[in-house]
């Protein structure tokens, strides 16, 4: 009994530092084509936006469109997104301890909301935050940016941060590229 209890411990083991291991392509893949293939975008088109630009820009678009939108309401409609391609919920944040800043505890902010995917292992945390109107945005901006962590999930990092501003309306993301 006690030798299967240790096998099976010993085999639960590997298999959670596989789950953390990068994993490189089978070698048993077909070679890609070396053929170009024809691009249906214009050839002056900009570069495609990273994921990160693609919800800042959003976000932009709709505080400028509706001042007095909601953290929630915003955080939520920026889950819809087409850039964001995995399940997520948006849910209301207060001050204190938020993922993605270790132990720092974020304050100084009349509303908030956190939007992720639910599967812990995207390295993906986005917020919204409605500030007061006294409120110095570029102070919290900075704030943010210094305590970002992004490498706050345990087997992922996420490639960019990005916080910014509209007024008194925060965006903040760290995500894939």
């Amino acid at each position: 009994m006690k030798k299967t209890i240790s096998i099976l411990t010993a085999a639960l083991l590997l298999l959670s530092l596989c789950a953390c291991g990068n994993s490189a392509p089978a070698a048993t893949q077909p070679p890609v084509p070396e053929t170009p293939v024809p691009s249906e975008a214009p050839a002056e088109s900009p570069a495609a936006e990273s994921m990160g630009q693609a919800l800042l820009k959003d976000f932009t678009d709709r505080v400028n469109a509706d001042p007095e939108i909601g953290a929630e309401a915003l955080a939520k409609a920026l889950m819809e997104n087409p850039v964001i391609q995995f399940s997520g919920d948006a849910l209301p944040v207060e001050p204190g301890l938020l993922t993605g800043f270790g132990n720092t505890e974020i304050t100084g902010f009349a509303q908030g909301a956190m939007f992720a995917p639910m599967i812990g292992t995207i390295p993906f945390v986005g917020y919204i935050f409605v500030l007061d109107a006294d409120a110095d945005a570029e102070a919290f901006v900075q704030t943010l940016m210094d305590n970002a962590d992004p490498r706050w999930n345990i087997c992922t990092e996420a490639d960019e941060t990005i916080a910014e501003h509209v007024g008194n309306t925060v965006f903040f993301v760290m995500c894939p590229a």
